[in-house]
């Protein structure tokens, strides 16, 4: 390890490893906790005088397909996502155990306990489990930096993709982090094995057959990697079953040393004999884990029968939703937990807005003067910073559910009678998954309006670069949308009473019709 520590955020340490251990790619579409994986490697002048592959893509699961091609080719690769990224990029991520790989390939996955900027909580251990694919769960900064470096010599090893899991405290907190040298990118070696990679039902068969084949001794040498581990002690009332972070919040809790064993939880499959173990070391079981109860409910089962006490999320020990901290640790071990100081009312509370001066807030005033004279009608929304339509003073949306379903949930809408059907939708949200939607309603002429708020950049997550900047109008014409019904405006003030009548003249048409309001993301401008 290097002499001198770097002050990283957990997303950083993870790019640092994928770089020191010698990737010749990384693929992404920004989402938070998870942007700043790519964004490091972006920046970083190894990496770009080496020439990683280090672009945005235009979804997750293109992100999973390219690292899985550069993987095919014998390269290590490195696919960064949020949790419900990994959504998007499933079917490829599934498959890609049955194909297995190359050059090691790493799938990094954010989750975002508590929902700080996501639509769920989902738990990404979930996917790994089904997909039959290892899983490594760090606890800190050096571990993330440790393991993901170990993950491609593992996924070699294997031939598999192999998952590391953060969470958001995680990859938003920083820490030292002590590198090793790193080492040189794998050579170019094409893969040469057609009945691995071509997924006809007769080569798949086969080789899901040897995947659950070899799982098992997988699930065995988890008990051989340094990632699981039982720390004694003398107290055996109770064992305390720490995965990932929450083991970080019990070593704040107890600095000096845990009075209770501890298993220290960092691999996925974990073996039976780990288990059996820490069975004898301890009478009764608390589970630290952020997230779900991902092992509790196993070792619980089905009809909460264990043969021993099992307590956490699902006993209400823990809650059962939101993010874990030191203080809900302590709670659940009877620890006294210090409330503070109470921190007077400083400054009011006010929701969210919109930037002062946004294009989106002047686009949703032109919308609402319109939609006032249409109260059976309906705005559906998408994933983005103009999601804060919802919110006062705009009250301009209705719906936002996942990526791209504000354009399918205006078609089906229509479909079912509701007039006017709006959908509005970001430029690069539209690039990430609103074409097939739009498809959709142009091969049946859906009678419903689309407008593309396009700032010209990825505004949510930071000011990435968007796909569909400058691409656009040739995007929506080429899928078909009547020229006639294409228009682009300019989201001002002094254009709204000229884009209010376009939009009620779009809304006339019983047929798709789209609206770009373009006009660039402040933040951007700044940069110009």
């Amino acid at each position: 390890m290097s002499s001198s520590p770097l002050l990283l955020l957990g997303d950083e340490a993870v790019a640092r490893a994928a770089l020191d251990a010698g990737i010749s790619g990384v693929y992404a579409y920004p989402g938070t906790p998870s942007t700043e994986i790519t964004e490091y490697i972006q920046q970083d002048p190894e990496a770009i005088a080496r020439n990683v592959h280090r672009k945005w893509c235009a979804n997750e699961k293109t992100a999973m397909e390219e690292a899985l091609g550069m993987s095919y080719a014998g390269k290590r690769a490195l696919v960064c996502m949020k949790h419900v990224g990994l959504n998007v990029a499933a079917d490829p991520f599934i498959n890609a155990a049955i194909t297995g790989v190359g050059g090691g390939l790493v799938v990094a996955v954010a989750d975002d306990p508590s929902m700080h900027s996501s639509q769920n909580e989902q738990d990404s251990r979930f996917y790994a489990h089904f997909a039959s694919v290892p899983l490594l769960e760090p606890s800190s900064q050096q571990e993330a930096y440790e393991m993901v470096r170990a993950a491609f010599d593992y996924s070699e090893q294997l031939r598999l993709p192999v998952a590391v899991r953060l969470v958001t405290r995680l990859a938003h907190s920083r820490a030292d982090v002590r590198t090793a040298p790193p080492r040189p990118e794998n050579p170019l070696q094409p893969a040469s094995e057609p009945s691995r990679w071509v997924l006809l039902p007769v080569h798949a068969r086969r080789n899901w057959a040897e995947l659950t084949a070899r799982w098992p001794s997988i699930t065995a040498e988890s008990a051989t990697l340094p990632w699981n581990r039982l720390i004694p002690a003398s107290d055996r009332r109770l064992g305390i079953v720490a995965c990932g972070i929450a083991f970080n919040y019990l070593q704040e809790l107890f600095p000096n040393e845990c009075p209770y064993p501890v298993l220290k939880i960092g691999h996925y499959p974990i073996a039976t004999s780990i288990l059996d173990d820490f069975r004898k070391a301890a009478d009764a079981w608390l589970f630290l884990e952020e997230g779900a109860p991902f092992l509790e409910a196993q070792i619980r089962g089905p009809f909460s029968m264990s043969a021993f006490p099992v307590h956490g999320r699902l006993d209400g020990r823990l809650p059962r939703t939101g993010e874990l901290s030191p203080d809900l640790v302590a709670q659940a071990l009877g620890l006294p937990v210090p409330e503070g100081h109470p921190v007077p009312p400083l400054v009011a509370p006010r929701p969210p807005i919109l930037c002062r001066g946004c294009p989106h807030a002047d686009t949703y005033d032109f919308i609402r003067d319109v939609m006032a004279d249409y109260p059976g009608g309906r705005v559906f929304s998408d994933i983005g910073c103009y999601t804060l339509g919802a919110l006062p003073p705009y009250h301009a949306i209705h719906t936002c559910v996942d990526m791209g379903a504000a354009i399918t949930m205006a078609k089906g809408a229509a479909d079912a009678g509701l007039f006017p059907s709006l959908a509005v939708i970001g430029d690069s949200t539209f690039a990430h998954s609103g074409l097939t939607g739009l498809l959709d309603a142009i091969a049946e002429n859906s009678p419903m309006t689309v407008i593309i708020l396009d700032n010209e950049t990825t505004g949510m997550t930071g000011g990435q670069e968007s796909l569909a900047r400058g691409r656009l109008e040739s995007m929506v014409a080429g899928l078909g949308v009547a020229p006639d019904h294409l228009a682009v405006v300019t989201p001002l003030p002094r254009f709204r009473q000229d884009n209010a009548q376009r939009l009620r003249a779009e809304i006339a048409y019983r047929g798709v019709s789209v609206l770009i309001a373009r006009r660039p993301c402040l933040h951007i401008r700044k940069g110009t």
